[in-house]
């Protein structure tokens, strides 16, 4: 098991910006693994107080921000994406010198050029992180300490992050099971576009499309096991999947705009009757994706 075991790093205060499901993982990780002296977690609502405790995600969770950070040493951000700089900057004055900030968000660019700046003005360091482990389940609830073990995590310093603040994010994945990456944020946000942004929409559309009221009631009675696997990322949060969406909307314009043409394509090969074509199309996806699936790239994201 890749990383567990290899690294017996120890933060003092680690501080957990939203205890969902990547939030509540990490914490049981953290805890699980003895990595912190003290884990603090901020949950926004009070019923999730009393979940976060009887699930031992952290020793201390709050509802108040100030007693979330202040003397932390690691902040994770955990958050939807669009409220994370709103949060970095009610965090700050509670900030401690030296300490590093990093977050779990699915867009890095947008997230990076915010944050830094207001991190470095409180005399911490904002390194981007994108751990490549979730579910479709949304919640503490769903929370589980190996969600990250032989998960791919990215790291996404900008070009004046200290390689110092870099290096320890690195080990901090690496404690939990992880296995980092370093990519530059627009790297990232160009990779994730086709690999796991598009694939939401695609997922969405279809469950709209397939699943609408405007179809015989039997459409969803003849809805079977490949349905449900290729749409079951549709179950998502809707909140978060339109703030990934929108930060990264450049590349997901883009690389949908490809896929449309793609399409089109195999559109006109039906309309031709090309048999040809037709095979090629998915002769060519079955071997990708064998490919994939023997690769250790493929292992290392599941």
């Amino acid at each position: 098991m890749a990383g567990l075991g290899q690294l017996k790093m120890r933060w003092e205060n680690v501080s957990i910006i939203g205890a969902g499901l990547l939030g509540g993982s990490l914490g049981l990780a953290i805890r699980r693994r003895h990595l912190a002296a003290q884990v603090r977690a901020l949950v926004r609502r009070e019923p999730a107080l009393e979940e976060c405790r009887k699930m031992g995600v952290a020793d201390v969770v709050t509802m108040h921000l100030r007693e979330a950070v202040e003397g932390a040493d690691l902040v994770i951000l955990c958050t939807p994406l669009l409220q994370m700089a709103g949060l970095a900057a009610q965090m700050r004055p509670y900030l401690k010198a030296g300490a590093i900030v990093t977050d779990v968000g699915s867009v890095k660019g947008p997230v990076v050029r915010e944050l830094e700046p207001l991190a470095r003005e409180a005399g911490a360091e904002f390194i981007g992180s994108h751990p490549m482990a979730g579910s479709e389940k949304i919640g503490v609830s769903a929370a589980r300490e190996d969600l990250f073990l032989d998960a791919v995590c990215l790291v996404t310093p900008s070009r004046t992050s200290p390689a110092a603040a870099v290096a320890r994010v690195e080990e901090f994945w690496t404690s939990i099971g992880g296995v980092p990456m370093i990519l530059t944020p627009e790297a990232h946000d160009d990779l994730v576009s086709r690999s796991s942004h598009l694939p939401h929409v695609l997922a969405a559309e279809l469950a709209n499309y397939v699943l609408s009221p405007a179809h015989p009631r039997e459409q969803a009675m003849v809805c079977a096991n490949g349905f449900r696997d290729t749409t079951r990322i549709a179950s998502g949060s809707p909140e978060m999947w339109r703030d990934i969406a929108l930060a990264n909307r450049q590349n997901l314009a883009r690389v949908l705009g490809v896929v449309i043409e793609d399409l089109k394509e195999v559109q006109w090969a039906l309309e031709r009757e090309d048999a040809k074509a037709i095979e090629e199309f998915f002769a060519k996806a079955k071997q990708r994706r064998d490919g994939w699936t023997g690769s250790s790239a493929a292992s290392a994201s599941e």
